[in-house]
């Protein structure tokens, strides 16, 4: 059976470990790995305007030793005359894996089913997987572990971020709080999954309305731009529900005295977050855009090795090898 990613409880606590400790490794050695060598194609499809994914994909892949395929929807079959698993079936017989940036969440699902070759879920409605492994990672960099640590997501409860962060920090046995007005709550489906993860690792969730109460004495405080992209219509509504939720000086004073920021970015000054903040000593947000290169080179690499007696995609036995000393070294 092929391994996708597809949302973030798709990796274990032990799976999801490996790879962030096969991104450190690679981020030492840059160009150390090179499972995509040939050079094998990557097909990396976007619905949606992207900067840190298209580039950190285009890079990663590169660094890889593989060749990127971007493709868009204006420029191709997909969201018009034909099906995701059409367009699926076609690619797997050309490519080595497939990254989709895009809207809806079943249209990955439905792309992944019965693909030989892995699919990556690049950011979709509900999910945001790959930015979790670079935000993880940073978390890491930073604070030394991840179980234990206690994350605070501010604003919008209901987006894909705060999915993620519910997802990928209860696998990783982290603390997670989500403030949020009530009427952009997190899917109720998605808080109930990471409390079932959570139970396992050993970590927590927490949804609440009051931004002070969720970031009383937390590690890591994070947030979102409130107007993400297809909710354009709705900025003025959305700003003056969200005016409370601000992260500004007086709101991290709440948080630990070694408390972070952090930020997936584009950020907007002055709504979401002060500048004070996203530019001041805590912010650790130029740190977390360039994990993303790492994070998904190791998440490929992962996929490719994990996949590889399944279908086209092959791995390198060095990365195989990094996978397995990866596997069992001591999580975070």
């Amino acid at each position: 059976m092929t391994r996708h990613f597809l949302r973030d409880d798709d990796l274990t606590q032990a799976e999801q470990s490996a790879i962030l400790d096969l991104a450190a490794r690679m981020k030492g050695d840059r160009w150390g790995e090179k499972p995509l060598a040939g050079p094998q194609t990557v097909a990396v499809i976007f619905d949606k305007s992207s900067t840190r994914t298209r580039v950190s994909f285009h890079v990663g892949i590169s660094d890889l030793g593989g060749s990127p395929l971007v493709i868009t929807t204006a420029n191709s079959q997909l969201g018009g005359k034909e099906t995701p698993s059409d367009t699926a079936r076609v690619l797997e017989r050309m490519v080595s894996a497939i990254v989709w940036r895009t809207y809806a969440q079943a249209g990955l699902e439905e792309m992944a089913a019965g693909t030989r070759v892995p699919v990556v879920n690049a950011l979709s409605d509900d999910f945001h997987p790959c930015q979790l492994l670079a935000d993880l990672l940073t978390i890491r960099e930073h604070r030394g572990t991840l179980a234990g640590q206690t994350v605070a997501f501010v604003g919008d409860g209901a987006c894909n971020m705060a999915h993620s962060y519910l997802l990928a920090g209860a696998t990783a046995g982290m603390h997670v709080r989500v403030a949020a007005p009530a009427a952009f709550s997190p899917d109720p489906r998605v808080v109930a999954d990471a409390e079932r993860r959570a139970a396992e690792t050993g970590g927590s969730v927490l949804v609440v309305t009051d931004p002070v109460a969720a970031v009383a004495g937390a590690d890591v405080v994070v947030t979102d731009t409130w107007v993400s992209m297809g909710k354009e219509d709705e900025k003025q509504a959305r700003l003056d529900t969200f005016a409370g939720y601000r992260v500004d000086d007086e709101l991290m004073g709440h948080a630990a005295d070694d408390a972070v920021f952090m930020h997936c970015l584009p950020a907007d000054r002055g709504f979401e977050v002060t500048a004070e903040v996203i530019d001041g000593p805590r912010s650790i947000i130029w740190d977390e855009a360039e994990n993303r290169l790492h994070a998904q080179k190791a998440l490929l690499a992962w996929l490719l090795a994990t996949n590889a007696t399944g279908g086209p995609a092959t791995a390198t036995a060095s990365v195989s090898a990094s996978i397995a000393t990866a596997a069992t070294s001591p999580t975070a």
